[in-house]
């Protein structure tokens, strides 16, 4: 570190001769610091280092399944942003994409629990007995119910990696890797699966502005179901590969297990966000 004109670090309080403080790391303010040319570049730095970073691990998420779960564990961590970051973006990218259709893929409407799923049966004695104690009617329910199924969903769309990360331990726990390894797994799988949701709800979409008014967007069509599990199917087929080193037989095996987790994760997650909402409006 060059040598230059003493001064006093308002950070830590001690008394430097280099242009950062030694012991805190803050950085002597200069007059050309102050300029709009300087303020200009920084912005441009910060935003090019994590653009690169972000483009680079949405890169290596979708076409390198289970590379940056390798990454994380073993190095290198630098190119890539963290699992969380990389989650949490996927999960704004997904419910933004989400709010220009009117396809609900978690936050089922009310009506639809009462009516288009496995549990509603069970939906309808429990909204009956939550209406007489609320004491309001169904029209009026209804509409909380649909505002904070929504908001419920974005808020709690990180449980779906819980059970995933448990299933993962019970069934590689032999592999020899740690528990933060199936974390990591599962935050980098799920942001994986809703960026492809992201990318098949701009399709529905992008064919009903072609298509015209009369075009039907159904969320749980099963043509719409099978193209995420086979998309699921194939990122799980290389990363479980590469990250816990099956092959052959318990490779198959342990796809086939997971393939269908995912599949009856997202009814439960719909049946968790249904009891949530319930009981919190």
């Amino acid at each position: 570190m060059a040598a230059i004109d003493p001064w006093h670090c308002l950070t830590c309080g001690h008394d430097v001769d280099t242009k950062h403080c030694p012991t805190c790391g803050e950085r002597l303010v200069r007059a050309k610091d102050l300029t709009l040319r300087q303020l200009s570049m920084e912005i441009f730095r910060t935003l090019t280092r994590l653009d690169s970073r972000l483009v680079r691990s949405l890169r290596y998420l979708l076409f390198r399944p289970g590379t940056l779960t390798v990454a994380y564990l073993e190095g290198p961590r630098k190119p890539y942003i963290t699992p969380f970051q990389l989650f949490l973006t996927a999960n704004v990218i997904f419910f933004a994409v989400q709010s220009l259709t009117p396809v609900k893929v978690f936050s089922a409407p009310l009506a639809s629990h009462l009516q288009g799923q496995d549990w509603s049966p069970f939906a309808r004695q429990l909204v009956t007995h939550r209406l007489a104690e609320k004491g309001m009617t169904l029209e009026a329910f209804t509409s909380v119910f649909d505002r904070m199924v929504a908001v419920n969903a974005k808020s709690l769309v990180i449980l779906m990696a819980v059970p995933f990360t448990l299933l993962l331990i019970a069934m590689f726990w032999r592999r020899g890797r740690p528990f933060l390894a199936h974390v990591i797994f599962a935050l980098h799988f799920y942001a994986f699966h809703l960026l492809i949701l992201s990318a098949m709800l701009l399709v529905l979409r992008m064919t009903s502005w072609i298509a015209g008014p009369n075009f039907q967007l159904a969320g749980e069509d099963v043509p719409l179901f099978v193209i995420q599990l086979v998309l699921v199917a194939i990122y799980l087929y290389t990363a479980i590969n590469k990250v816990y080193h099956v092959t052959g037989v318990v490779r198959a095996m342990s796809l086939i297990i997971l393939v269908t987790a995912v599949g009856a994760n997202i009814s439960g997650y719909r049946f968790l966000m249904f009891l949530v909402t319930l009981y919190g409006v």
